[in-house]
């Protein structure tokens, strides 16, 4: 694979730009024996292929797992100075290896690269192989652009806003570049012959809803979607004329560029300008796109730190923005796995939200079947404050059609977001303890979302719980034996002594909770004492049958 260029420029980016081009910290220099202007000439993802030169590429391990402790000879300390040395000799011009906080990239490694004279970098642990492509291919199009005339030396200089406005001056009319979703990154001097449309899409800072459905109507966003070349739409009632042009790279769209006449026509030559201006707004939007990605990837990876408990937690809440003695608490909504994957999602993303709308400091986190919120709180808040948003997610889960149930829990409120992990695990125990007794029964209608407070005891049960069953996980006797056989038969007599001591021995109760006749429930009691010897008088006997029944139906 080689990265993409702008054409007319070199196809090759130096060591030294591609890390001077790396405002997030993609990527970290960990020695490079032949200096840092060694020419990188494209990437390699692992191994490709059979064994063939790799030519001044730089080669990403990906293949290799960081060196956890522990782990095998072969996955870490063995296999990344091998990895460096057959890049060396392959001719590549660095390697560059995942680590992590536990595991840092090995010594032997850094002994190879040395002895080889080969450079070598490492990935930063909330980034993925795709941001150092997009890096390297970011750095390669920046140097590909080149200089030498007034609107490259701008965009060179200064930026997306210095080449709209050095665009704008060349071709005659206002200047607007934008990305894929319509936003507006950069704008030429409004005049005040604007258009209401110009106006109000630099003033909301995206092209406005309105105006996209008439553009997707008229054909002309699929035309922009399509064509290489620049479009000319003429002069149409008060909508001036305009001409646009797609920004793309290897084929994939980044964003457009728009030139509307401001009260006089634009230039004879604002076709050929604005095809300059397109090539040279390339390595700035692959910029815009590599931050906004890397932005996302890094919070969520500072968030996911900050609820699992793992890393530099202050380092964590410094990424997400959040002072180290702010008290806040965390609400977990969890949904149960639906038929329907991709309705889940919808589901989850309406969450998420939904989350960021009560408060837009929250900070939310979705992974797998859950959405996850930091909720920053006021002093003395904090337990209403999650509470209400808890009850507002609870209230849009049950509005959406056919989704599958989300229950949602509310954490303890905490002094400080370093202990976020506190209550995000005791968030987690209250979905639990709402799953637990809506199973059993226990609420005729399942309440979705509460705090700690609210089931309390439910969760000090499942607490013993988890601290009993390895206990009765190696024990064996009567009830053991009932257990077991009756599971295997499709457990109607467990489910009968469950409801029977959860109602307190009260068996017209217990047989109105199983739908069954008080008979067929005394039966079945009677059965368990002759088959298997239970003893359902004796209080030893009735805690043991009580602790197994809950623990099966936890399985």
């Amino acid at each position: 694979m080689t990265p993409g260029t702008t054409g007319g420029g070199p196809e090759h980016v130096t060591l030294r730009q591609i890390l001077a081009h790396d405002d997030d910290g993609v990527l970290r220099l960990l020695l490079a024996p032949a200096g840092q202007d060694v020419a990188v000439r494209g990437v390699i993802i692992g191994d490709e292929g059979p064994a063939r030169p790799h030519d001044g590429r730089i080669v990403l391990a990906a293949g290799l797992a960081p060196a956890l402790p522990g782990a095998p000879a072969a996955v870490g300390e063995a296999a990344a100075p091998a990895a460096v040395r057959e890049a060396a000799r392959r001719g590549a011009a660095a390697v560059v290896l995942r680590e992590s906080g536990e595991a840092p990239v090995p010594v032997r490694a850094l002994a190879a690269a040395e002895e080889c004279g080969i450079a070598l970098l490492a990935r930063a642990e909330w980034a993925d192989w795709g941001d150092a492509i997009a890096l390297l291919r970011s750095a390669t199009a920046f140097a590909s652009a080149g200089r030498g005339d007034l609107m490259a030396d701008s965009a060179a200089d200064g930026g997306l806003t210095a080449l709209a406005t050095a665009t704008a001056r060349q071709c005659g009319g206002s200047i607007t570049v934008e990305d894929t979703q319509f936003r507006v990154l950069a704008h030429s001097a409004t005049g005040p012959d604007a258009d209401g449309v110009r106006r109000s899409t630099i003033l909301g800072g995206r092209v406005p809803d309105g105006r996209v459905a008439e553009l997707r109507r008229s054909g002309l966003l699929r035309a922009l979607w399509t064509s290489e070349d620049v479009i000319h739409r003429p002069a149409d009632g008060d909508s001036p004329e305009r001409l646009v042009v797609a920004v793309r790279s290897d084929g994939e769209m980044l964003g457009s560029l728009w030139a509307a006449a401001d009260g006089q026509r634009l230039s004879s030559d604002a076709v050929q300008v604005l095809r300059r201006a397109g090539a040279l707004a390339v390595p700035h939007l692959l910029r815009h796109r590599l931050r906004e990605s890397g932005t996302v990837r890094r919070e969520a990876h500072a968030l996911r730190g900050l609820l699992h408990g793992n890393g530099d937690r202050r380092a964590h809440l410094w990424s997400l923005g959040l002072p180290p003695d702010g008290p806040c608490a965390v609400v977990a909504a969890v949904q149960d796995t639906p038929a329907d994957r991709r309705g889940s999602e919808r589901t989850l993303e309406a969450l998420a939200v939904q989350a960021t709308v009560f408060r837009s400091t929250a900070r939310v986190l979705r992974e797998q079947d859950q959405v996850a919120v930091l909720l920053p709180v006021n002093d003395g808040g904090g337990p209403r404050d999650a509470l209400a948003l808890a009850r507002e997610l609870d209230t849009l889960a049950a509005g959406i059609p056919d989704a599958a149930p989300v229950r949602i829990g509310a954490g303890r409120t905490v002094a400080s977001g370093l202990d976020a992990s506190l209550s995000y695990g005791e968030a987690l125990m209250v979905v639990r303890a709402l799953r637990d007794r809506e199973a059993r029964r226990r609420d005729k209608h399942p309440v979705r979302h509460a705090g700690p407070g609210d089931v309390g005891p439910t969760i000090d049960a499942l607490h013993l719980l988890d601290a009993v069953r390895p206990v009765w996980e190696s024990g064996t006797g009567p009830v053991h034996e009932l257990i077991r056989t009756d599971l295997a038969a499709g457990g109607d007599l467990v489910r009968s002594l469950a409801a029977y001591l959860e109602t307190g021995g009260d068996v017209p109760l217990a047989a109105r909770r199983l739908v069954l006749h008080p008979n067929t429930l005394r039966y079945r009691l009677r059965r368990a004492r002759e088959r298997f010897g239970i003893d359902l008088d004796d209080p030893d006997t009735r805690l043991v049958l009580a602790l197994a029944v809950r623990l099966t139906a936890a399985l």
